[in-house]
């Protein structure tokens, strides 16, 4: 059967989607093409998997009710892998209602089409964001999420609940990931690596928050997407939650220092207070997911790095040094 991968265009949606069609899977691809960010990179991920003869894109906002109930009545889906939402754990803060609209609502149409389409298995995306400020580290399944900082994290930690409703009430077998600080090739420009590579080359000095003393568990793209892809062929079991993340947590400072060696430039910095919807640090506990899935995220930062600058310099080419219209500040998610 076909494997639905919402939010397709986007960049764990992308890898994930093309992880499957290079195992021969058939994959229906949704995506909004929104604003958020500049739509020409989704397009140019799109453009990668229409070589993929399995691939069929449809331009679908999951809040729509109607396009979402027409996509389950016309396909019969074996997995559904939700990777599409409104991100930005900031940008939340300052627009509400576009969170809401895509992170519950939308999130609802799909729980009713993998209700109403007798789904086999929804594998959704979560985020380390719902720890809070969470001072306990490593952060576990079993720890409190009951205190979210950002409506961001509010959200994901709604979504994680709204699937065990309909897990308990339907007996849909659902499986959230909570992803943390996810980077690599093909990343969204609103995140830190993205944005101080931008400011680097060209000649901008770059924010850095908390005067640096901020800690991040950075897992590269490949190792999440390998995990989502060890979840989808499992067999599925009622509802479960499973931190991805590459449980080495490293320093704003040294991670800044691994991407201006990458790159051969050093940044300018301007060190400022943490701002609000910030965490401190962040650490999986990746125990469980290792149970599950028999494998565990290990990719090196310095290697991570490496790869997204070598990306980088490929994709932007000529134009690099002018790449900079997104600003010389940088936020560093927490997923």
């Amino acid at each position: 059967m076909k494997t639905l991968v919402t939010g397709a265009a986007g960049f764990i949606g992308y890898h994930v989607a093309e992880g499957l069609l290079a195992e021969g899977r058939q994959v229906v691809g949704i995506d909004n093409l929104n604003a958020y960010y500049d739509p020409g990179l989704k397009r140019a991920r799109l453009a990668r998997l229409t070589r993929y003869p399995g691939f069929e894109f449809a331009a679908i906002d999951i809040a729509d009710r109607a396009a979402m109930e027409a996509l389950f009545a016309r396909d019969a889906f074996g997995n559904v892998i939700h990777l599409a939402a409104q991100a930005g754990v900031r940008y939340s803060i300052d627009n509400p209602h576009v969170f809401a609209e895509a992170n519950l609502t939308g999130f609802l149409h799909v729980l009713e089409g993998c209700r109403r389409g007798r789904v086999r298995h929804l594998i959704y995306a979560s985020s380390s964001s719902v720890y809070g400020g969470n001072t306990k580290l490593p952060f576990s399944i079993g720890d409190p999420v009951d205190s979210p900082i950002s409506l961001y994290a509010a959200t994901k930690r709604a979504n994680e609940l709204m699937a065990h409703c309909y897990a308990h009430l339907y007996g849909l077998p659902a499986t959230g990931l909570r992803f943390f600080t996810v980077y690599g090739p093909w990343g969204r420009p609103d995140m830190a690596p993205f944005r101080f590579a931008a400011a680097i080359l060209g000649g901008q000095a770059i924010d850095v928050y908390n005067y640096g003393r901020m800690w991040r568990d950075f897992t590269y793209i490949d190792d999440i997407a390998e995990g989502v892809l060890r979840i989808a062929a499992r067999e599925p079991a009622g509802y479960r939650l499973f931190n991805v993340g590459n449980s080495e947590p490293v320093g704003l400072l040294d991670f800044i220092g691994e991407l201006e060696g990458a790159l051969g430039r050093r940044a300018r910095k301007r060190f400022l207070p943490r701002q609000p919807g910030d965490v401190v640090a962040t650490h999986a506990d990746v125990e469980d997911f290792w149970q599950a899935a028999g494998f565990r995220p290990a990719t090196l930062l310095a290697v991570g790095i490496e790869r997204f600058v070598r990306w980088y310099r490929e994709y932007f080419g000529e134009a690099i040094h002018e790449h900079s219209n997104t600003g010389a500040g940088a936020v560093l998610r927490a997923s």
